[in-house]
């Protein structure tokens, strides 16, 4: 898992007896602070089994397809592959890994708008033959090395006009000819792909792109081509809320155009939605510095009795480890504190976070209120299993956090219940009795 690395043997500790997560961390609290005080992650793959609980009951006809980039974990990976997730890859990395876990070439989508021509030749040798497209360029290098690609035309949507710098997909004006395009060059098109941001409020943004889609799909069945996939893109942020608001406006509108008689798989792309609830991080204050800041918001370091300090904490784990989607704009959300003698009328304090690198981009959260720390107290990130991961990790393995899995005996029984078993669909990972 980028930024995260996990135990070789991939343990999963059953927790029994009304063990929480929050005992998990305590007792790893109180070990490191007999040794070194290093930061580490405790997983819950009941969350992960519960959000996927979650998106079958919510979108019953949308298959997901797991965005490996989002959190490449092992351990991850492993356990949708046997809910019966598939994959998006956007290396060779990525598509090796998901490959190792006995992962179908069918069940796997390469994405990329501008990939190297070794990974398109990897991808035929392997057998991966769903690939997307947006531009001729792409088009003529897949048609050289990957005849029997199945291509999925990104498509531009307004929603990412109106957010992004530069604009993923090609327009609803360029397709006709990158089909006809296509056509002359002997590639199959099955399909589109489009993104909608999670961050994005317009309703209507489904409304366009669903519509754009279907335009493209009876463009399609005019040059020749039998388009069978739609992929509705990877706009859910992980909440119950937002899963069902984007089902109320997309159900309808795919009843329309893509009704079950069309013989259309929908699918889409949720990674954050599965993962960023099932990670946490505990992280260590190894520096504190207490400044006052003066009424023309300048700051300096010698108070006075009757000065306000504000309080500047480094810690253990920056953004050039766990906290690395914070330089891809992610926001940090507050920490809370793992302090024992912590009493509800402590007076709170302005504060921010740094990492420990004294990298002006090192910065992990700008403002915050919190109680006053001491070097050696320890803070609980929850909501990390999307937070660090969408490049390369940037520390070598003995310097990134060990990763402890867990599962309750509820949530794993829930697993069996859907078919899932160590010996048949998740051999590489070994169930232990937590605290053994």
């Amino acid at each position: 898992m980028k930024g995260f690395v996990d135990a070789p043997n991939y343990f999963i500790e059953l927790l029994e007896g009304g063990t929480t997560l929050e005992d998990v961390i305590d007792n790893h609290v109180y070990e490191q602070n007999l040794a070194e005080k290093n930061a580490f992650v405790v997983a819950d793959l009941g969350a992960l089994m519960r959000q996927h609980v979650l998106w079958k009951t919510t979108m019953p006809l949308v298959r997901p397809f797991y965005p490996v980039c989002c959190n490449s974990s092992p351990v991850v990976i492993e356990v949708l592959s046997a809910l019966g997730v598939g994959f998006v890859c956007a290396n060779k990395a990525e598509t090796t890994l998901v490959l190792h876990h006995d992962v179908p070439p069918e069940n796997i989508i390469l994405s990329g708008v501008c990939k190297q021509l070794s990974l398109i030749k990897h991808a035929a040798k392997t057998g991966i033959n769903y690939l997307v497209c947006e531009n001729e360029t792409e088009l003529r290098k897949i048609a050289r090395v990957h005849p029997e690609a199945k291509l999925l035309l990104q498509v531009s949507t307004e929603s990412q006009v109106e957010e992004a710098s530069v604009t993923i997909g090609c327009s609803l004006k360029a397709c006709r000819h990158l089909l006809e395009m296509a056509k002359e060059l002997s590639v199959n098109v099955v399909g589109v792909t489009f993104q909608v941001q999670a961050s994005c409020r317009d309703p209507q943004a489904y409304t366009h792109a669903l519509s754009d889609a279907r335009c493209i799909f009876d463009m399609g069945k005019e040059i020749g081509f039998d388009m069978n996939i739609l992929d509705i893109g990877g706009g859910f942020s992980g909440s119950e809320f937002q899963l069902k608001q984007v089902h109320s406006v997309v159900r309808p509108l795919l009843e329309a155009y893509f009704p079950s008689a069309s013989g259309v798989s929908v699918i889409a792309e949720p990674g954050n939605f599965f993962v960023f609830s099932s990670f946490t991080l505990a992280v260590n204050v190894i520096g504190k510095k207490a400044l006052c800041r003066d009424l023309h918001s300048s700051t300096h370091d010698v108070l006075t009795p009757n000065d306000v300090p504000e309080f500047v904490y480094y810690m253990n784990d920056g953004v050039y480890g766990s906290f690395m989607g914070k330089l891809f704009g992610n926001i940090i959300a507050t920490p809370s504190v793992h302090k024992m003698s912590l009493t509800l009328d402590e007076p709170v304090f302005s504060s921010s976070l740094w990492g420990p690198s004294c990298d002006p981009l090192d910065q992990v959260v700008e403002h915050c209120l919190l109680p006053e720390l001491a070097v050696g107290d320890w803070l609980i990130f929850n909501n990390m299993g999307a937070s660090g991961h969408e490049g390369p990790a940037t520390l070598s393995d003995t310097d990134q956090p060990p990763v402890y899995y867990t599962i309750s005996t509820d949530d794993w029984f829930e697993m069996q219940e859907a078919g899932i078993s160590l010996d048949d669909t998740m051999k590489n990972l070994s169930l232990v009795q937590y605290g053994f």
